[in-house]
């Protein structure tokens, strides 16, 4: 009978049958690889979720540098680490937390692993985001690793002991991203960030050596970079404006969670993919992660 017990219960961990998201402020974290790379996929929806009452918090697992074409190392990295939190008081939300790894040199090693495990039981959360393991980087790609191998290790006590570990398993979702390869992106949940799509830049506007220095620098448009401030920010809200497109199959996504009325309106919007780890949420659930989406 125990081993049967003990049966069930591995079964129900490893579906996140047992898992509950309830209605009302939830603990969301999201996981990834260098200070602002959740701020330009999900800026606008954590937000939106920041004002409705829930926790929200980023961690960039590196510490951002390598990111930039001029300066490096620790200079960097301070500089980095206080964009992030100035992003963080414009996006609204709780803590911008940047880890201690090099940039560029990010592997799904166990020590890596033990820390994505701490700071998602830290923040006892009902929510994790992360990145799909199939990204042109490779800090992308085992960041997208180190959260799916955290998925399950979170809610066993003696894996990294000196946590508590969760007492449910959480939702975990992936950040959209463009690659066909080995499978494309899957919009389960579709988000419309219209309303705040101007605090979304203003987040990333805090970014400066990425918005206006690295980022342009790499893509050969460094001489289009406006010196005078408001016309930077001009500049990055203009780009964010134009390549900004809603695409077929986030549209069908949007009629679905806020019906083809108000889905028509949106034109800034973020995805996300259900994870195949963690609790499998039911629509209802979803409802309760995204309360914005009961807007209809």
């Amino acid at each position: 009978m125990k081993s049967l017990l003990v049966l069930m219960l591995v079964g129900l961990l490893s579906t996140g049958a047992y898992a509950q998201i309830q209605e009302g402020p939830l603990n969301i974290i999201a996981v990834f690889a260098h200070p602002d790379d959740a701020d330009s996929k999900m800026g606008g929806t954590a937000a939106l979720m920041a004002k409705i009452g829930h926790n929200v918090k980023f961690v960039s697992i590196t510490n951002g540098d390598a990111g930039h074409h001029e300066e490096g190392g620790g200079m960097l990295a301070k500089r980095r680490r206080a964009e992030a939190q100035e992003a963080a008081r414009q996006l609204g939300i709780a803590e911008y937390t940047v880890l201690d790894n090099h940039d560029g040199e990010l592997l799904p090693e166990l020590h890596i692993r033990q820390q994505v495990i701490r700071e998602i039981r830290k923040w006892d959360a009902d929510v994790v985001l992360g990145l799909r393991p199939n990204d042109y980087h490779p800090d992308h790609r085992y960041a997208g690793v180190l959260v799916q191998d955290a998925a399950y290790m979170v809610v066993v006590p003696n894996v990294t002991p000196d946590t508590p570990p969760l007492t449910k398993n959480p939702v975990f979702l992936y950040m959209s991203d463009g690659f066909q390869k080995p499978n494309p992106f899957s919009h389960d949940i579709v988000v419309g960030i219209d309303e705040v799509f101007e605090q979304k830049v203003r987040g990333l506007d805090a970014h400066d050596s990425q918005m206006y220095e690295w980022l342009p620098w790499v893509g050969g448009r460094l001489d289009q970079v406006p010196e005078n401030p408001v016309e930077r920010f001009q500049y990055l809200l203009n780009s964010y404006t134009n390549r900004s497109r809603v695409s077929d199959e986030q549209r069908a996504s949007l009629e679905k969670w806020y019906g083809a009325e108000k889905a028509a309106s949106f034109r800034f919007v973020e995805s996300f993919e259900i994870c195949e780890y963690g609790h499998q949420p039911s629509e209802e659930e979803i409802r309760a992660i995204f309360p914005m989406l009961n807007d209809n």
